[in-house]
């Protein structure tokens, strides 16, 4: 919304008054076809903005209050209407801008918000930007989502195939996910950045850094005690051969200190792409096919804790998995 709005300022600059056109009039002039761009992109971008966020309101409050938010959110909304209304009389009446000039210091108005809104929820964007970058790279087929629950802790075990398997579930979950992730991985360049936003959790083994580790399961249980998603990659490393590692012991420790639905989770195809420990194919054709190839993600009912252990975890992320690597 701010980068078309900035762009409407600059498109109408220097655009003469005129009379009243008719359609046919206006679009033969070249100059009001970016105008009608602008427009038409501003509106397209403030409904993926207001969208997503009434979807939110309604699926993350508690029934018995929906009702409630969702009024309290229109009248915010009817008194930001009236304080922009008097915004604009005063820009233009006392302060003498252009139609321009106040769209220009709308749009920059909006930037501050977004800034603002992102400090408040940066998983918000991120997560959007995760689905965008995924499903634009890979064709993938989730299967079993509805496994997730919609609301309360659950603790989400998965395989460990590539540098970009969180980046997949989190596209895929319908929920934020708190990642616990070996710190070599947690500092990747350019990644790294991504897991401090998601408030990723970086762990380490207790011969590498023992203090990480305690501080690790120290946060893995605080999130879960706060009613959120964890996922774990209980392997403890990225395969090297496309084959699942033994599901370590730390899930059995985290799961003694809460007792909360254990989800299994499969990743299907990603082994031999470039994410992979596989290595790239050495012919683009390969490598293009590699990249936009299809993927799958397979999500299990949920096991309780008492029968969730690390062999009967493995036995079910196999099973979820198959033959496709």
């Amino acid at each position: 919304m701010t980068l078309f709005g900035v762009d409407m300022f600059f498109a109408c600059g220097g655009l003469p008054l005129a009379p009243m056109q008719t359609l046919e009039q206006f679009l033969g002039h070249a100059r009001h076809w970016r105008v009608l761009i602008d427009l038409f992109a501003l509106s397209a971008c403030a409904g993926l903005y207001s969208v997503p966020l009434y979807a939110m309101i309604q699926t993350r409050s508690a029934p018995s209050h929906r009702a409630r938010i969702i009024a309290a959110n229109n009248i915010i909304n009817a008194l930001f209407m009236i304080a922009a209304a008097a915004y604009a009389v005063i820009l233009l009446n006392v302060v003498k801008l252009s139609v321009p000039e106040l769209l220009l210091s709308a749009s920059l108005l909006n930037a501050v918000v977004a800034i603002y809104i992102y400090g408040l929820m940066p998983e918000f964007l991120l997560r959007f930007l995760s689905w965008l970058l995924v499903h634009s790279i890979y064709r993938i087929r989730t299967r079993g989502a509805s496994n997730i629950p919609d609301r309360g802790a659950a603790l989400i075990v998965c395989n460990h195939v590539s540098y970009v398997d969180a980046l997949l579930l989190m596209a895929a979950s319908p929920r934020p996910i708190r990642f616990v992730m070996d710190v070599s991985i947690f500092r990747v360049p350019v990644l790294s950045w991504l897991f401090r936003q998601v408030r990723a959790i970086p762990i380490a083994p207790a011969r590498v850094d023992a203090a990480l580790k305690q501080r690790a399961f120290e946060q893995v249980s605080e999130a879960l005690r706060d009613g959120q998603l964890v996922c774990i990659f209980p392997e403890g490393r990225i395969t090297d051969t496309g084959e699942l590692y033994p599901f370590r012991p730390g899930l059995t420790r985290v799961l003694q200190a809460d007792p909360v639905p254990v989800i299994p989770v499969a990743l299907q195809g990603l082994w031999g792409s470039l994410f992979s420990r596989a290595g790239a194919a050495p012919w683009p054709i390969l490598i293009i096919q590699r990249i936009f190839g299809p993927l799958g993600i397979q999500v299990g009912a949920a096991l309780d804790p008492a029968e969730a252990t690390p062999m009967r975890l493995q036995e079910q992320v196999a099973a979820l998995r198959g033959n496709w690597r």
